[in-house]
């Protein structure tokens, strides 16, 4: 895994006491109107943090307090979005993903406006509404531009943080604390990218392997290898055919873990062997994922 400079906010060096350390929206954005279909980014909430705290990536700060928004995702239509996702992202974390969008693609964000750092009063309920407003805005903007949406500074913001902890847990071998945050990665990811984006399916698959690595599957494991075999249905792309195979030998084996009739497993790997595809010796699902995407976990 790549190491990363850490992110360190603008802080007020004032010792101003806080009586108030939340900061909350009272109402939420309208539903969409006449039973569309909308993309949303809300900050509902902001906390100031103490140095030393842990953020829900589980990343510890070091220096002084700083403000930590919780940016929710939902699709809404006639009604809210039954299962809303959420990540919590810092100032810098924002910061990042515009100068680095900012750089490669600088005709397609010249109407972002990125509200700029301040030397005092960073803690204000003022200020951290402004900001608030100003990020879901450019949330909103992102999304709506195909260029931005499929850049690799944007899949960072969204998962960079959560994916790489939880590597670090599945290299721990507790795949018990690394699925619970490989869902909720899923679930937005699914929300903001189609069903068979090469983002999505890596994600579904990475799920896959975190349950059913550890000697006892994971709860959850047979509904997610059942999604990610229904996805591979009609996948064309050549690089994440690689995984197909894996999966299947993943799912056999749980399959079989679990007493369930393995007739169509077999039979699909039947098939692709007598095209004279490779069936037998290849690498475990784990290992494939990590040929397209090396990160911490060991294969």
């Amino acid at each position: 895994m790549e190491s990363e400079d850490p992110i360190e906010d603008d802080v007020d060096s004032s010792t101003e006491a806080y009586d108030q350390n939340i900061w909350q929206r009272p109402t939420r954005r309208p539903l969409p109107a006449d039973g569309e279909v909308t993309l949303c980014f809300e900050i509902p909430l902001a906390r100031i943090l103490p140095s030393g705290a842990a953020t829900g990536d589980g990343a510890a700060s070091a220096g002084k307090k700083y403000v930590v928004y919780e940016v929710s995702i939902r699709k809404d239509g006639p009604g809210p979005d039954p299962y809303p996702t959420s990540i919590e992202r810092r100032y810098t974390h924002f910061l990042k993903l515009y100068e680095g969008l900012r750089k490669d693609y600088p005709t397609a964000v010249q109407t972002i406006s990125f509200p700029k750092k301040v030397l005092m009063g960073n803690f204000s309920a003022e200020l951290i509404a402004d900001r608030s407003a100003a990020f879901e805005s450019i949330l909103d903007h992102l999304v709506t531009v195909p260029l931005l949406r499929e850049s690799e500074h944007f899949l960072e913001f969204l998962q960079g943080d959560e994916l790489r902890n939880a590597c670090q847990l599945l290299d721990e071998r507790r795949n018990e604390l690394a699925v619970p945050l490989l869902e909720n990665c899923f679930r937005l990811l699914n929300k903001i990218f189609l069903d068979k984006s090469k983002c999505v399916l890596l994600l579904l698959c990475r799920l896959v392997a975190a349950c059913t690595t550890s000697p006892i599957p994971h709860s959850a494991a047979e509904q997610w290898a059942e999604l990610a075999l229904r996805r591979y249905e009609h996948v064309c792309d050549t690089e994440l055919l690689v995984l197909y195979i894996p999966l299947l030998q993943t799912c056999l084996h749980l399959w079989w873990q679990r007493g369930r009739d393995r007739t169509l497993l077999e039979e699909r790997l039947n098939e692709m062997g007598r095209k004279g595809i490779k069936v037998k010796g290849g690498p475990t699902l784990a290992q494939a994922i990590h040929a397209l995407d090396p990160r911490a976990e060991t294969i």
